[in-house]
């Protein structure tokens, strides 16, 4: 078995990270400016920023250099349904799963970092984004 070391935690959180705040992001955008909506758009910002809480526990300088996106394996590598969405909905859908799916992966990697309380975060917001999600999709 390969053990994980703290560089390479790092770089799993960092992706995570970026990956949840990003997704969270093009959702907010969507009620922000197509919508209109200002209490959705309010509670993705207050979530998005609540990333950056959790970021803002480690050292950026430390998260930056485990960052390595050439030897990444899947850096340029797109599935055919990553470079085409039929509608807004698709959109959606599609950074939902992204922004649930980084929440786990942070929820399971901080467990072993310096700060093992950041787990139950991670775990909270993904089940934010699961309670966002069924009332947004629900209402398209």
């Amino acid at each position: 078995m390969i053990e994980i070391n703290a560089e390479n935690t790092l770089r799993i959180i960092d992706v995570n990270l970026n990956r949840l705040r990003e997704a969270l992001r093009v959702i907010e955008e969507y009620f922000r400016f197509i919508v209109s909506d200002k209490d959705i758009s309010s509670q993705l910002k207050l979530l998005r920023h609540s990333i950056e809480e959790m970021e803002k526990k480690f050292d950026i300088k430390e998260l930056l250099s485990s960052r390595d996106t050439v030897a990444d394996p899947f850096t340029g590598v797109n599935r055919n349904e990553e470079m085409y969405r039929k509608n807004d909905s698709d959109i959606l859908r599609a950074n939902f799963k992204r922004a649930q799916e980084a929440a786990r992966v942070l929820e399971e990697y901080f467990k072993v970092t310096r700060m093992p309380q950041l787990s139950e975060k991670a775990k909270n917001v993904r089940f934010k984004v699961y309670s966002l999600e069924k009332g947004i999709m629900e209402k398209l």
